[in-house]
């Protein structure tokens, strides 16, 4: 499906993704108009609605994926909250995360390339230093399929590549009353597709998993693999 949600500011970009109707929260829109995406994308015309290669073998996502995530997060994203982001690349989604849980939150950003946290954590520093000050994000080098105990559990877990299956350990780390979206390889008709899936973690432990929405990411995997392949 064609989006049309392209702008030549980041304000254009974001009033088009509100009256898409894909950007749906107030809060989710107050982040990502605090937290510009050309400081994250470093190309010409950066606020255009499409993914784009950061390197690495990585994009960063379609503003309209990152406006999907920050609405559907929403109430969990909220001041004080707990949230990882798995496969965090250029930093972007882990700074709307942490706008949106305020300077008593926390968010982790992971990714198992050390060329990719650096490059994060300086686009984070240039963007929105207080961030960093504070000590509302932190990003690690690490196995993202694994999570990242040490901080967990998390209200919200975002994961930005595509898994073959669910990782168990992302479920275990996620709190009472948290949710987390991952997209998760299928095979439907000899296809290999990918849906975006919703696990919600009840307040008594029970798991609640629902599928929004076919997507195209680059594959969840290990380091090796990931430079060896174009996707």
């Amino acid at each position: 499906m064609a989006w049309h949600c392209s702008g030549t500011t980041n304000q254009e970009m974001v009033a088009k993704l509100k009256e898409a109707g894909i950007l749906t929260t107030d809060r989710a829109e107050a982040a990502m108009l605090a937290v510009d995406r050309a400081k994250y994308c470093h190309e010409p015309d950066p606020y255009v609605d499409r993914p784009r290669r950061i390197g690495y073998n990585v994009t960063i996502s379609a503003p309209h994926m990152h406006a999907y995530a920050l609405s559907i997060l929403s109430d969990q994203l909220c001041d004080g909250a707990k949230a990882l982001d798995v496969g965090s690349g250029s930093g972007y989604l882990s700074g709307c995360m942490a706008f949106m849980v305020g300077p008593r939150g926390r968010v982790i950003g992971i990714d198992h390339i050390p060329e990719l946290i650096e490059i994060s954590t300086k686009n984070v520093s240039k963007d929105c230093p207080h961030f960093m000050k504070e000590g509302r994000i932190k990003f690690v080098v690490g196995d993202g399929r694994l999570g990242y105990a040490a901080e967990g559990p998390y209200n919200a877990i975002h994961v930005g590549a595509a898994a073959e299956t669910l990782p168990q350990q992302l479920i275990d780390q996620l709190a009472p009353g948290g949710r987390l979206i991952c997209p998760v390889v299928t095979c439907e008709s000899f296809q290999r597709l990918q849906n975006l899936l919703q696990v919600d973690k009840n307040r008594d432990g029970t798991v609640v998993k629902k599928k929004l929405m076919q997507v195209s990411y680059v594959p969840l995997t290990d380091p090796a693999t990931q430079l060896l392949n174009e996707y």
